[in-house]
C-alpha cells in the first residue's frame, strides 16, 4: 500500500506520544514554505524577466531536470501551461488568495513554544494571511504606489534567471533545514528519540515535499557524527557557500524593484 522510493517502502515507525502526527505537521510546514518559495520565484520571472507562460513552463520542466527535481517543481511547469477548454491559460484566472488547513500555523506556534527559528515557515503562513485580504490589497494598490518600474532592461536576463534558480535551491534548503532543526528539538523536548534519517527517506515518494535532495538529508544523518543543523551537513556545505551570493542578489533586486520576497 505504502508509496515506494527505489523499491523500498516509503513508511516507518516514527516514535511514541503523538510523534508521527507532529512530523506529519512539519512535513505540512516545509509544504507551506516551498509553496512560497515557488510562488516568489514565479513572480520574479514574469513580472521582472518578463516571461509568458510557456517560457515560466519550459523554464520550471527544465529546472525539474536538475537539482530542484520535485514533485512541487514538477507540477508548477505542469500547471503554467495547462489551458481550458478554450484555449486560456487556466494561470491567468486563478485567484491570488489562498487558505489554509492549520498545520502551517500549528508548525510555526509549536516553533515559537520551543524557541526554534523557523523564519520561512512562519513568513508563509503570515503571506497566506496577507494573500486572503484581497479587498485591502487592492486599495492599497490605489495609494501606496512602490518603484516607478518593476522591470528590469539592462541586464542579463540568463544570468539574472540562474540566480533565481540557485536562490529558490538553497532557500528550499534552509526551509528543510529549518523543519528538521524543529523536529530535532521536539525530540529532543518529548523524548521521542526521533531517526532523521528514516523521516526524510518517507518524504521520498508518495509526499508532496518530495524531492531528490531528500536522498542528501537521509546520508547526512544516517552517520555516527551528530548533525547539529543541516546547514552544516558536508553534503550542503558547498552549495551554501556558492549559491549564496544568487540568494543575495535576488533579495537585494527584488527590494529595489518593489517585490516581496520575505
Amino acid at each position: 500500500i505504502a508509496a515506494k522510493y527505489n523499491q523500498e517502502s516509503c513508511v516507518k515507525y516514527i516514535g511514541p506520544n503523538g510523534s508521527g502526527h507532529y512530523v506529519k505537521m512539519v512535513h505540512n510546514g516545509i509544504e507551506y514554505s516551498d509553496m512560497q518559495l515557488i510562488s516568489e520565484s514565479y513572480f520574479l520571472l514574469k513580472h521582472l524577466i518578463g516571461m509568458n507562460n510557456i517560457e515560466l513552463s519550459n523554464t520550471f520542466k527544465e529546472w525539474n531536470k536538475g537539482e530542484l527535481s520535485s514533485y512541487l517543481i514538477e507540477i508548477t511547469g505542469n500547471i503554467l501551461c495547462k489551458k481550458d477548454s478554450e484555449n486560456r491559460f487556466i494561470i491567468d484566472f486563478i485567484l491570488d488568495t489562498a487558505s489554509s488547513k492549520g498545520t502551517g500555523i500549528w508548525t510555526a506556534k509549536s516553533a515559537l513554544d520551543l524557541n526554534c527559528p523557523c523564519s520561512i515557515v512562519t513568513e508563509s503562513v503570515f503571506l497566506r494571511f496577507l494573500s486572503s485580504l484581497k479587498a485591502n490589497r487592492m486599495i492599497a494598490s490605489t495609494i501606496l504606489s512602490g518603484p516607478q518600474s518593476n522591470t528590469m532592461d539592462n541586464f542579463n536576463k540568463s544570468e539574472f534567471i540562474e540566480d533565481i534558480r540557485k536562490a529558490l535551491y538553497l532557500g528550499k534548503i534552509v526551509s528543510y533545514a529549518q523543519g528538521f532543526s524543529l523536529m530535532k528539538r521536539a525530540s529532543e523536548y518529548y523524548n521521542w528519540n526521533l531517526n532523521f534519517s528514516n523521516i526524510a527517506k518517507i518524504f521520498r515518494a508518495g509526499c508532496i515535499i518530495r524531492a531528490d535532495f531528500l536522498n542528501d538529508i537521509a546520508s547526512s544523518y544516517s552517520g555516527d557524527d551528530v548533525i547539529i543543523d543541516l546547514l552544516f551537513a558536508p553534503q550542503f556545505q558547498d552549495i551554501i557557500r556558492l549559491y549564496q551570493l544568487s540568494l543575495r542578489n535576488v533579495v537585494v533586486m527584488a527590494i529595489k524593484m518593489g517585490i516581496a520576497v520575505p
